[in-house]
């Protein structure tokens, strides 16, 4: 299993508690289209991510993160460049 690998499979479990309507999660999955999530919602979740895995996103990098796979990618990124 890849470093990606691991970081969707915590992704996927950090998003549970927030997945009100049961979507299956894939790489394309949509924050605001498929999970439906408000802006509440996600500050949530992301403090959730950032907590796991020691990071920092910003509110730029928010802004340009749509879907699940985009989120993996910049949780990767951001812990290679720690």
């Amino acid at each position: 299993m890849t470093d990606r690998d691991e970081i969707f499979d915590k992704v996927s479990q950090l998003i549970a508690p927030f997945n009100k309507k049961g979507v299956t999660l894939a790489e394309a999955t949509t924050f605001a289209g498929d999970l439906e999530w408000d802006s509440l919602i996600v500050m949530d979740f992301v403090a959730s991510v950032e907590d796991e895995f020691d990071i920092l996103i910003t509110m730029n990098m928010q802004a340009e993160i749509e879907t699940v796979g985009q989120l993996v990618d910049a949780v990767e990124q951001l812990r290679s460049d720690s």
